[in-house]
């Protein structure tokens, strides 16, 4: 990969799966930030993700928000509103939940390894 290092924050509350993408997207070069919440995007400012791979059901969300919600509020933070937003779900209605939170793509679970790191080059291509 030429240049600087693409940085993907990955906040999906399955351990399993969460490890998963970490290791694919690893070993495609990109360096990658975790979370099984989604308070680590209190520090999305500090952390500068080129992009975000964000579960739509994450055990905090009663808490918290869902995916949707927190897809929205990126989108619409004008500090924020640049990085590409992948939602990730199982739902068969992935695709208009993924236009309400005005993300940029979705992925279904389960999701084929060369589909994850598809979708990604063709978000941080743009």
């Amino acid at each position: 990969m030429e240049g600087t290092i693409k940085k993907i924050l990955v906040i999906e509350d399955d351990k399993d799966i969460r490890d998963t993408i970490v290791y694919i997207l690893e070993e495609e070069q990109y360096e990658v930030i975790s979370s099984e919440d989604s308070k680590i995007l209190k520090s999305i400012d500090s952390i500068k993700p080129d992009l975000v791979l964000l579960d739509n059901w994450l055990t905090d969300w009663k808490s918290d928000a869902n995916g949707q919600q927190l897809s929205k509020e990126l989108k619409t933070n004008p500090a924020t509103s640049h990085i590409p937003v992948i939602i990730i779900s199982a739902v068969s209605n992935i695709k208009e939940i993924a236009e309400a939170g005005l993300a940029n793509g979705y992925l279904r679970k389960p999701f084929d390894l060369t589909e994850l790191v598809g979708i990604v080059k063709r978000h941080l291509d743009k």
